[in-house]
């Protein structure tokens, strides 16, 4: 028989390529893994993995098992955390990653009013930007990913529009792009500019999908942009517009919890805004503590106030 612990066991072995590496991430010991994946191979009645120099590689079978394994433990999880809320025994667990600026704008308030709610559900927080929140998700490691995608500028991307369409989509906010330029800018009085109008400017550029997006952006309308510097710390990006060492497009959530000082915030045209959801697995969906940590997200957003 075929039991969920060595399925976990699997799994991490998969991801990080190693008994060792995998012991760490489960907090066990390396033989407790490998006596973990001896069992699994007898219940298997076939070898799931092959040692290729210093790592671990999948066979055949181990593959489709780990490809399986995602499944069953999130619809494993989704069971017993819903019997666990039918039978009184506890509200539930989630487990929630969000991207950075969510987490300190959005998060709080929700699992503020979380607790305050169902005191008993005990809610855990990790960080991760798009694609490797919804991965994690995918894989089981979290309940809900509170993720983002911008509009799609050079036309349909299949692979794009693919990205979400097996998981549970809850809206939360439409999050626009400010443009930030430093104090005494000549456009800083102007309240609003184009894009185009920052064609000569140096960039300083946020995390890679934002990153990719603002390129698309300039390029549609006529210019590439000249990225000085890029970092995935927004309140970086900032203090190096503060300093004046170039422009700016942040969405409008990042500029919430940091003090942005030496900076103009100013319209951007043509208008862009990214999609901010929360994601869960189908099986999730319905889990009394998912299900309620969902609401609370949604209902975050639409208590918070524009910034400008």
């Amino acid at each position: 028989m075929i039991e969920a612990r060595h399925l976990r066991v699997l799994r991490a072995v998969a991801r990080t390529g190693s008994f060792s590496a995998a012991a760490r991430e489960l907090g066990c010991t390396q033989p407790a893994v490998s006596q973990q994946m001896k069992a699994l191979e007898q219940s298997a009645g076939t070898p799931l993995l092959v040692r290729t120099g210093r790592e671990m590689r999948l066979t055949q079978a181990g593959e489709a098992l780990v490809r399986h394994a995602v499944g069953i433990l999130a619809g494993l999880t989704a069971a017993e955390e819903e019997v666990a809320a039918i039978a009184g025994l506890r509200a539930g667990r989630v487990r929630l990653v969000s991207f950075p600026s969510g987490s300190s704008t959005l998060v709080p308030t929700a699992l503020a009013r979380m607790r305050a709610a169902h005191p008993g559900t005990r809610v855990s927080l990790v960080e991760a930007e798009p694609p490797r929140s919804i991965e994690m998700l995918r894989n089981g490691d979290c309940e809900i990913a509170l993720a983002f995608r911008y509009p799609q500028v050079r036309g349909a991307d299949p692979a794009a529009a693919a990205e979400w369409e097996d998981l549970v989509v809850r809206p939360v906010l439409a999050d626009r792009l400010i443009g930030l330029v430093p104090d005494g800018h000549r456009l800083a009085k102007a309240g609003a500019a184009r894009f185009a109008d920052l064609a000569d400017e140096p960039w300083i550029a946020g995390c890679p999908r934002c990153r990719r997006h603002l390129v698309e952006v300039c390029e549609s309308t006529g210019f590439s942009p000249r990225i000085d510097f890029a970092t995935d710390d927004y309140p970086a990006v900032i203090g190096l517009v503060g300093a004046g060492l170039g422009v700016a497009a942040l969405p409008e959530l990042t500029l919430e919890s940091v003090r942005a000082k030496g900076v103009t915030a100013i319209r951007l045209e043509p208008a862009v805004q990214r999609e901010i959801v929360a994601l869960t697995l189908p099986d999730l969906a319905h889990v009394p503590a998912v299900e309620a940590t969902l609401d609370q997200l949604a209902d975050a957003a639409g208590r918070r106030a524009p910034t400008r």
